[in-house]
Parts: C-alpha cells; sequence; structure tokens
C-alpha cells in the first residue's frame, strides 16, 4: 500500500526545510535505514533514512525547493508495487492521484519563504511583429526564483537542468559563480561580464549566521577579559604526544581540553542562559569554530572533561570534515555552553569573538609567537599565546570569568594538568 512521505522536523522548532536532492529515483527500490533525500536546514544537510524497505513511487518535489515541515515530498510504497497503487486518504490526496498518472510535479503544499514571489508560470509571449513565436512556460523552484531575483537575473534567462528543463537552485548558482549576466535570444546566447562588482545571494547560512548573531549584540550584554601564557611547555608535551602512532593533537585539541577542565574547576562558568532560569551543565560540552565554504559551523563535542585527548583530536578531525561537505546532522550543532574559535593558523594574534546563543561565553585563540617575558629578573625569548574570552554577563559575572580565565592559562603553562 502506497503511504506518504512528508518533510521531517530536522530541526527543533524549525517550520520548513530544502530539499536538496533526491538519493532514490523515481521507481527505484530502497532498504531500510538508505538514504532517500537530503534536506538541507540553516547550517547543516540531514539525511532523510528510510524507516522500511520499500520504493519510491514518485517524487512530489523538486530539488532546491523551501517545503513546509509536514508537507508531502514523495510517495512511497513496499517493493514491487506499481505506479498506479491507490494513495493513502489524506487531504492531498487528489494531487498526489494525479502526479501519479501525470509526469509533472503537483501543485502540492510548498511554501516559500516570506520574501518569495509565487512560482507561478509565465505566459507565452510573442516575437516582433508577424513572427508569430510563442515561448515555452518556464519551470523553476521557488528558492531558485528567490535567488535569482536577489542576483539581478532573470530565470527566463537561465538555462535549467532539472527535469524538463527546470531551473533549480544549482542554475542560478552556476550562473552567480560565474560573475555574468545571460541573456538568451533565438539562436545565441550572449554572456557579458557584470560590470564594477559581484554578488553572491544570501544562503540559508549566511541568513542565519546574521540573524544569531545580530541577536546576541543586541540581547546579550558582552564583556572581554584577555590573557597571555608561555607555551613553551605546551608545545613540547604536544610534540611528545605526537611521536608515538595515535592520532595526531593539534594545539586546538588541547586548548578544547584545557577549556574542558577549567569548566570543572569552575562550574559557574558551565552555563547557559534561559528566559527564566541560568541553566548548569552537569557535563561539559564545548563547540569549536570550523570554517567551510558557506559560512562558520560550530559543532558541538559532548562530555570533552571524560574525553581523552586523542579522542577530541579525532572527534574534531571528522566534524572538519564533515562539516566542510555539508554532512554534518543537526543535532551535532546544537547545545553547549563555550565555543573555541582558533584564528592562531592564520597569524591572527589576538581578537574578540560574539557569544554564539545560548551559550554563555566564547573563547578566542590567537597564534603562539615569539616574544620577549620576563623571568627572574631577565629578559628572555619565549613563545606566547594570547586568548580573549568573549562573556554574556546576563549568566556569568565578572569575577566568574576572571577565575575561568585563571585557570585556563595555568593549565596551558602546565599542560599536563590537561592530560588527568
Amino acid at each position: 500500500m502506497a503511504r506518504v512521505l512528508r518533510m521531517p522536523e530536522v530541526a527543533a522548532g524549525a517550520i520548513q526545510a530544502i530539499l536538496q536532492g533526491w538519493s532514490v529515483a523515481a521507481g527505484a527500490p530502497f532498504g531500510k535505514g538508505e538514504v532517500i533525500a537530503t534536506v538541507e536546514t540553516d547550517k547543516a544537510v540531514v539525511e532523510v533514512e528510510a524507516e522500511e524497505a520499500g520504493v519510491l513511487l514518485r517524487t512530489l518535489v523538486e530539488d532546491g525547493a523551501t517545503v513546509e515541515v509536514g508537507a508531502p515530498i514523495a510517495v512511497l510504497g513496499t517493493p514491487g508495487e506499481p505506479p498506479d497503487t491507490p494513495v493513502p486518504d489524506i487531504p492531498e490526496a487528489q494531487n498526489i492521484r494525479e502526479a501519479l498518472k501525470s509526469p509533472k510535479v503537483p501543485d502540492v503544499p510548498v511554501r516559500a519563504l516570506p520574501d518569495d514571489p509565487p512560482a507561478a508560470s509565465e505566459p507565452p509571449v510573442t516575437g516582433p511583429a508577424g513572427a508569430g513565436r510563442t515561448r515555452e512556460r518556464v519551470f523553476t523552484s521557488p528558492l531558485a526564483r528567490r535567488l535569482a531575483k536577489e542576483a539581478g537575473l532573470r530565470v527566463e534567462d537561465i538555462p535549467g537542468s532539472g527535469p524538463n528543463g527546470r531551473v533549480v537552485r544549482r542554475d542560478v548558482e552556476a550562473v552567480v559563480a560565474a560573475s555574468v549576466k545571460v541573456t538568451q535570444t533565438p539562436g545565441y546566447t550572449e554572456v557579458t561580464p557584470t560590470p564594477g562588482y559581484t554578488e553572491v545571494p544570501h544562503t540559508p547560512m549566511r541568513r542565519a549566521i546574521a540573524a544569531r548573531l545580530t541577536e546576541s549584540k543586541r540581547t546579550a550584554p558582552h564583556f572581554y577579559v584577555r590573557g597571555t601564557a608561555r607555551a613553551d611547555a605546551l608545545l613540547a608535551m604536544r610534540a611528545q604526544l605526537n611521536q608515538g602512532g595515535g592520532p595526531r593533537v593539534s594545539v586546538n585539541d588541547l586548548i578544547v581540553k584545557a577549556a574542558a577542565h577549567a569548566h570543572v574547576r569552575v562550574p559557574a562558568m558551565n552555563v547557559t542562559w534561559t528566559d527564566t532560569a541560568v541553566r548548569a551543565h552537569t557535563q561539559v560540552d564545548i563547540a569549536v569554530a570550523v570554517a567551510t565554504p558557506g559560512g562558520l559551523l560550530t559543532p558541538v563535542l559532548r562530555a570533552v572533561e571524560r574525553a581523552p585527548v586523542s579522542l577530541v583530536a579525532t572527534t574534531l578531525r571528522e566534524y572538519g570534515e564533515r562539516a566542510r561537505t555539508g554532512r554534518l546532522r543537526q543535532d551535532e550543532l546544537e547545545g553547549g555552553t563555550l565555543t573555541v574559535t582558533n584564528l592562531g593558523m592564520h597569524g591572527t594574534e589576538e581578537f574578540a569573538a560574539i557569544v554564539n546563543p545560548p551559550q554563555a561565553a566564547i573563547l578566542a585563540v590567537g597564534a603562539a609567537r615569539q616574544a620577549p617575558v620576563v623571568q627572574d629578573g631577565a629578559v628572555v625569548a619565549a613563545t606566547v599565546l594570547s586568548v580573549t574570552l568573549s562573556v554574556d554577563h546576563r549568566p556569568v559575572d565578572g569575577v566568574v570569568a576572571a577565575e575561568w580565565l585563571r585557570v585556563f592559562l595555568s593549565l596551558l603553562e602546565n599542560p599536563l594538568a590537561i592530560l588527568a
């Protein structure tokens, strides 16, 4: 018996998501646990897995469409079921029945973003007087139409790569990435460079980053504490750890582990702010900033205080690889009380970051560098590392942040305690 696959709630509180693509072709069977489709949220690409074996009778939503949570996106059947299998009795059944009989995509409830114009068809147009020429309807997804509008492009002028020439998101992004304006006329295509500047339309991730950081600076009163630690012992210990055959450990891995130990010693920092209370957490979950082509992602490591450094290293490496290829799960991006962001590999000596709500703080780490320091009354050369702790003053007072930073810097200078 046929059943309807609906857009899942891939993130808590989400009302819509983007169908990035289908992993199974229409008419093809699939096994239990096999990925049927991928869905894009603000910060992650989520794989929709089959709850049981079946066959994909019909897809109802094209790649790149923004779909309301709970709206039908496909019709599934048991293995071997024919395309004319009766459709379940649901409000959208008539549209789905028509879809099973027609090669065209039905008009299922797909809601565009608030600023999207409706994805209506364009009326036929005629050519020069007496030519009697008409132009066929241009099919496009709501997302592709919006992206084209923001880039100053006409969807009619963009070659479509979807079914029946449908214009989808990747077609618009390809034109924008090439920084060109495309004009099509009968018999030829004219491509001219965009004069003066180029524009890259906002992605859902970029919009989410902008919204969250604006909210943070507007609602969370930030204050900053800064400090510098001698890092010679830390670097020497890292070199010893990497002499063995285990996973290679980075300075950032040790910093994340040190931050977890500091949270254990100063538990008043291991908190988040809610509208009704300051929530104290029983384990230390730390987010780590990862730069990706689409923007900054912050996957969260769980119970870092109990994890060995080798596990921290392998987990961070795995998260980084999956973040850059858009394969992080939504739950891996949620939670945490502190974010560690490190620009040291780019030579940045010191910077301040914006707290990622509802976390209480973010630690900005600069580059380890040679500098003169005073030791036993004499000036000597040493390797130093500067950090800036940005703190939300609502759940954390200044004296708590200062004590946390003192403990953290002491751990960096006496790094054997990090391995405890």
